[in-house]
């Protein structure tokens, strides 16, 4: 009788590996990084931790064994979602491994825009002392936060400790802890002229493509900052460079862009209040240990049971 065999495209350390074995004590267990280590086996897997691009054509095809997939990125726009269905393949997501880097991101562009922190480093490089009319401040501000998870909600914790009013942005409307009120999607360009910072923590699906356009950019305040870390394509590059450049609004953070790596001819790399990074707002050091600990340990002890994988499991309706 053949194994069944557990493939993780990820170098994992060995207490991890141990904990897994003890898990699945008579799986077969194919692991690391190298795609020479996993590659003639990933069909013949019925868990796999770690999606490949290559790995497509078999989910389309049907040639797989897969029954479980845990993604190792918290958007999964990505993944083939309609056939995996189809296919009764289960998919968790990493999502809440990015909450303290994420958040930490989105005050550092905050701050820095608001305290002038990039106009002051690029002052640097020509041994420039100059003011630069720094004026504002952030504490006491409102903060539009689009997309309450666990992204948001530490997002909002942190918003607190300077004061700030938090108005919330979520599909059900439902409360939260940290947010003042929360709106749903009819009510978005309700909310938009309130905030001094609007913080889009959204998961890219059908419907929040291009959900960010002309007709917002014109609704927020002309001193307002527009925070981006969910995905580029949620917004309308072209329409956020425009309100840029007409001054519709004061400066942007952006982590993530509609086509990437961003078009050196960009005028966003130029533009004197935008602060670019290269789609690393969820960079850290303990992120496999979290995918590990928090999210594939804890379903891999009910899938062993029978049980569907619970934690992050993806809807497929809602793609996400």
């Amino acid at each position: 009788m053949q194994s069944r065999k557990l493939v993780i495209t990820q170098n994992l350390e060995h207490k991890h590996i141990n904990e897994i074995k003890d898990i699945i004590p008579d799986w077969e267990l194919i692991i690391g990084k190298d795609k020479s280590i996993w590659q003639e086996h990933w069909q013949e897997a019925e868990v796999i931790a770690g999606w490949k691009k290559e790995m497509e054509k078999a989910i389309l095809t049907g040639k797989t064994q897969l029954r479980w997939l845990q993604s190792w990125s918290a958007g999964v726009n990505s993944l083939p979602l309609q056939e995996l269905e189809s296919s009764n393949i289960h998919t968790t997501s990493a999502n809440g491994v990015h909450a303290y880097p994420i958040s930490e991101t989105i005050f550092a562009l905050m701050l820095a825009l608001t305290r002038k922190i990039h106009t002051y480093v690029k002052n640097q490089q020509t041994k420039t002392w100059h003011h630069s009319s720094l004026n504002l401040e952030m504490h006491g501000k409102t903060m539009g936060l689009l997309g309450v998870g666990a992204i948001g909600k530490e997002t909002a914790k942190l918003a607190k400790a300077f004061g700030m009013e938090v108005i919330g942005f979520r599909h059900s409307g439902k409360p939260v802890e940290n947010v003042d009120r929360m709106y749903t999607l009819e009510a978005l360009n309700d909310m938009l002229p309130l905030c001094d910072y609007v913080v889009v923590t959204l998961p890219y699906t059908k419907e929040t493509h291009h959900l960010f356009g002309t007709e917002q950019f014109k609704l927020m305040k002309p001193s307002s900052f527009f925070i981006n870390i969910g995905r580029g394509s949620i917004v309308v590059e072209q329409e956020l460079i425009k309100a840029l450049q007409d001054g519709e609004i004061a400066g942007a953070g952006l982590d993530v862009f509609e086509k990437e790596p961003l078009d050196t001819e960009s005028p966003l790399w130029q533009h004197e209040n935008v602060i670019i990074t290269p789609h690393t707002a969820g960079s850290t050091e303990h992120y496999t240990k979290r995918v590990i600990e928090d999210i594939f340990i804890p379903n891999l002890k009910n899938y062993i049971q029978g049980e569907i994988p619970s934690i992050n499991l993806v809807n497929y309706q809602k793609g996400y």
